[in-house]
């Protein structure tokens, strides 16, 4: 993504488009939404709502077994009733080794 201000990239890795359906979380409770791409660093979630950079939101990815992990994020762009942006915040090495199996998987049945 360019930086609209500098012309500049921003993502620092590569993000792997999709479409998965996932559920999300903020302060006014846990949504459904759509996963519109994702890097180890972040994702883009449609969803509608309201979002405001900066804020604390929680990301749900299905696993192949029928479970999910719950990821934190913070918000770092949003457009109303579009969706939102947002930076894994606080991942630790099973989430990390979660989020590279889940790319893997999705990005291999997409291509």
């Amino acid at each position: 993504m360019t930086d609209r201000r500098s012309g500049m990239e921003r993502r620092s890795s590569e993000r792997y488009r999709m479409t998965v359906d996932i559920e999300w979380e903020n302060h006014t409770g846990r949504n459904s939404g759509t996963l519109s791409d994702i890097s180890p660093e972040g994702c883009f979630v449609m969803a509608s709502g309201d979002f405001a950079e900066g804020e604390r939101v929680y990301v749900y990815l299905p696993g192949s077994t029928g479970d999910s992990i719950r990821l934190a994020g913070e918000v770092t762009n949003h457009v109303f009733e579009i969706g939102f942006a947002a930076r894994f915040i606080d991942v630790g090495e099973k989430e990390k080794a979660f989020i590279e199996d889940f790319i893997a998987k999705h990005k291999e049945a997409s291509e």
